[in-house]
């Protein structure tokens, strides 16, 4: 498959995801939004990944490729019916761009959170052969709020009631982070906005232990991402 990658934020990409995708033979055409780069014609791309970026959905006037972007998504979606696989800002412009609704959270959630799957997650072939709870890395200050329509709630948490969504039958979107490496946290925490944010949930002491935290859950993480990777795409091309 040919794969659009849109990016909010160099360090922000598909991760341990792009090691799964180089594996299987896809290729990835990443365009990194916040630096001018330019969307291309979408009909030469089989499935569009959007990944997360420390800007909020609505903040067009400060990023107006916003609007390009939420259309884009619009018609990739709704129009041409492809598949989809949104994280964290991603899962957010999914819901934004279909007519849901994104807001801020009382509280960042920031660290390790258990999210659990609803009963329709526990029927979505996406998550065969996944525990229904799911340890997972979180880092958001925003949150859907209201789905889209043809929107489902997939997995939620007391923090946040809408962690994974799907949308029609081949749209997809995770609050939070599958696709870490052992670089992810450390390379966040030197992003201001997620550094400010971290501090704040978590506080200085235990921010500063994050990745350290993190490290041991990595193999299971890395489990965890696979599986769904591998459902995704049957699911896709069922």
């Amino acid at each position: 498959m040919k794969i659009l990658v849109f990016q909010h934020l160099r360090v922000e990409h598909s991760g341990i995801f792009a090691g799964f995708w180089r594996e299987a033979g896809h290729s990835e055409h990443i365009v990194e939004l916040d630096e001018g780069g330019a969307i291309p014609d979408l009909d030469g791309f089989d499935m569009l990944a959007v990944m997360g970026g420390p800007m909020d959905v609505w903040q067009e006037e400060a990023h107006p490729w916003l609007r390009q972007e939420k259309a884009a998504i619009r018609r990739w979606v709704r129009e041409l019916g492809r598949p989809y696989l949104g994280i964290c800002l991603g899962h957010q412009l999914l819901a934004d761009a279909l007519g849901g609704k994104v807001g801020l959270m009382k509280a960042p959630e920031v660290g390790l959170a258990t999210v659990e799957l609803t009963a329709a997650g526990r029927a979505d072939r996406l998550f065969a052969g996944v525990e229904p709870a799911i340890e997972t890395l979180q880092w958001h200050g925003a949150e859907v709020s209201g789905l889209p329509e043809g929107g489902e709630v997939l997995a939620a948490n007391a923090a946040c009631p809408i962690q994974a969504m799907r949308v029609g039958h081949k749209a997809y979107g995770f609050q939070y982070h599958m696709e870490i490496t052992d670089r992810t946290v450390g390379d966040w925490s030197q992003i201001p906005e997620y550094a400010a944010s971290l501090e704040q949930a978590l506080g200085a002491d235990e921010a500063g232990r994050l990745a350290q935290t993190v490290a041991p859950h990595l193999p299971v993480f890395r489990a965890t991402a696979r599986r769904i990777n591998d459902n995704f795409f049957a699911a896709i091309s069922g």
